[in-house]
């Protein structure tokens, strides 16, 4: 929406007129500079500026000169793509299944269908070693197969459609839940058969949600550090590992820094694509009664090929996270499968302070993000001031931003006075908080855009403040959207791993690196029981958010806002 000169001149003389509002945005705008825009803007300095202070691209010439390097950005667009592609197919033809035929055990599909958000996103990757490997169950035990290689391409890309397939799920359920069933009768009234009402009805108008979806999953993948740090391997390098063992294995910060912006710009690229093109064309139709044709769409064989099909991948599903369950009470994973309870008294030897540690983060930042969340939410839809959607932008910055770039940024930055947080509980928090927010934000946004104005209108009529509006009307209104943001905000605290690993210290680690450390010392049983331990902390927390909320919140809500 454009404004005239005029009509901006009024709104900043009613901004100043304002005070607590005007120190909000202030307050909100520096704080999203400092921690959104600063980590990004050392990470381009130190890679384009050599000790001597002058401008170079030196650094670039030589990443770009290194074949290892140019493969692991060619195997980086390569898996965010297929990632993208097959998890939005298998999401597509999960929410399909269930929301255009009559299928048993609805419920129960949906719920494995999200099952893999809430297990840390590495934990899948440890599973199909577990299963696939050199001395896997299913590999070695079943089928006798030793000289098997799961790493590499095949390997990862099943961990990762595994890993997203739940998003795109999520985003795709709630696009075909919303077409409404009489369009495919008046279809079937005119003749046609169901591959037209589907390829002319209903995929048309889900077209914008899949590509929504699929740009969605591509940053995700692109993003994601922690499986290809397992199931990449040497010979299939992936950039986000890359930037990664660039610092912490060859203490080369400019040449970390300049694999990060590689790494950025199809993220930054894809991210414009999916918030301000492509998940605008949306299409929305008047829904009646509900009909019958939701039982037509299929033919009855078709329905129990595609049940089938999902049955398939719920029991995959099963089998990956249910063999961290078993691997928790087993001696040695591949080695002494015996039943014992002595991989927990390791934890809490060993990991103890980790556990604290994730806790006592996750207790702090969840709450902040939320609210924090909800603040630029209810600022961005319902307040009207210069560079608005400039403060928009930036806090939705960190969802395309990958971990690994965001976690170099902040060791840049606050490195040195005035802000010399490196080591420290507040590092931690504050990426958390930054990093998470988005989810807040838009779930927010959705919701307010629901709600009439003029309920807030007449609170001001009334001669209510902004503070009173917000904490009295606002907030209760967006209740849902508020404990959505808290369960996502907490669940990926407990289960972050990718920007946290440059973060942690001696004394603030966290569960997710004891789990990455132990896979990577072959104590899969240890790393299984760091696992199993982790789930339940989630589960409880969510358990006991849904009483508190009397079953308001459900998991797919926060998921939901991904998309």
């Amino acid at each position: 929406m454009s404004y005239s000169k005029g009509e901006i001149k009024a709104h900043l003389l009613k901004l100043l007129n304002e005070p607590a509002l005007l120190i909000t945005i202030v307050l909100i705008s520096g704080l999203l500079i400092v921690f959104i825009l600063l980590p990004l803007y050392k990470i381009f300095q130190i890679s384009l500026i050599n000790d001597d202070g002058k401008f170079t691209l030196n650094v670039y010439k030589s990443v770009l000169e290194n074949n290892y390097f140019r493969r692991g950005f060619t195997n980086s667009i390569l898996v965010a793509t297929l990632t993208a592609i097959f998890g939005t197919l298998v999401g597509y033809l999960f929410a399909y299944t269930i929301n255009r035929t009559d299928i048993p055990f609805k419920s129960f599909f949906r719920t494995i269908a999200i099952m893999p958000i809430i297990f840390p996103p590495f934990v899948g990757a440890l599973s199909l070693i577990m299963l696939f490997g050199a001395n896997g169950l299913i590999t070695s035990r079943l089928l006798g197969m030793t000289n098997v290689y799961i790493y590499g391409l095949p390997g990862l890309m099943v961990a990762q459609v595994l890993c997203f397939f739940p998003v795109a799920f999520i985003t795709l359920d709630g696009v075909l839940s919303t077409i409404s069933p009489t369009l495919e009768d008046a279809a079937f009234n005119l003749g046609a058969n169901r591959w037209q009402v589907f390829y002319k009805v209903i995929l048309p108008l889900s077209a914008p949600g899949i590509a929504s979806t699929m740009l969605v999953l591509f940053i995700e993948s692109l993003a994601d550090f922690g499986n290809p740090l397992i199931l990449a391997g040497s010979k299939f390098p992936i950039l986000s590992v890359q930037a990664y063992l660039q610092i912490t294995g060859m203490y080369d910060l400019k040449g970390g820094a300049a694999l990060s912006v590689w790494l950025l710009l199809p993220s930054l690229l894809a991210f414009i694509l999916q918030k301000y093109f492509v998940d605008k064309k949306k299409y929305y139709t008047v829904t009646g009664k509900p009909t019958i044709s939701v039982l037509k769409s299929v033919s009855e064989p078709v329905k129990w090929i595609l049940f089938g099909i999902c049955s398939f991948i719920v029991l995959f599903i099963l089998l990956v996270y249910g063999v961290i369950f078993w691997g928790a009470f087993t001696k040695a994973w591949g080695a002494n499968n015996e039943f014992t309870l002595e991989n927990f008294k390791y934890v809490f030897d060993v990991g103890l302070n980790s556990i604290k540690g994730t806790l006592t983060i996750a207790a702090i930042s969840t709450p902040i993000s939320a609210i924090l969340g909800m603040v630029i939410a209810f600022l961005v839809v319902r307040k009207v001031f210069p560079g608005k959607r400039v403060m928009e932008f930036i806090s939705l910055l960190s969802f395309a931003v990958p971990g690994t770039v965001i976690g170099i940024g902040y060791i840049l930055a606050f490195n040195s006075p005035p802000l010399l947080l490196t080591g420290t509980l507040a590092i931690l928090v504050l990426n958390f908080v930054f990093r998470y927010m988005p989810v807040g934000i838009q779930s927010g946004v959705a919701l307010l855009n629901q709600v009439d104005p003029s309920i807030e209108e007449a609170a001001f009529t009334l001669r209510a403040t902004n503070r009173q509006v917000f904490t009295k009307i606002t907030l209760p209104l967006i209740t849902p959207a508020f404990f959505s943001a808290l369960v996502f905000a907490f669940v990926r605290a407990m289960t972050a791993i990718s920007a946290a690993i440059f973060l942690v210290s001696s004394r603030w680690n966290l569960v997710t690196v004891q789990i990455l450390s132990q896979t990577e010392s072959g104590r899969l049983s240890e790393a299984c029981a760091f696992s199993l331990l982790l789930i339940v902390i989630i589960m409880v927390f969510i358990g006991v958010l849904k009483v508190f909320l009397k079953n308001k919140v459900s998991i797919s809500n926060y998921s939901s806002v991904r998309s």
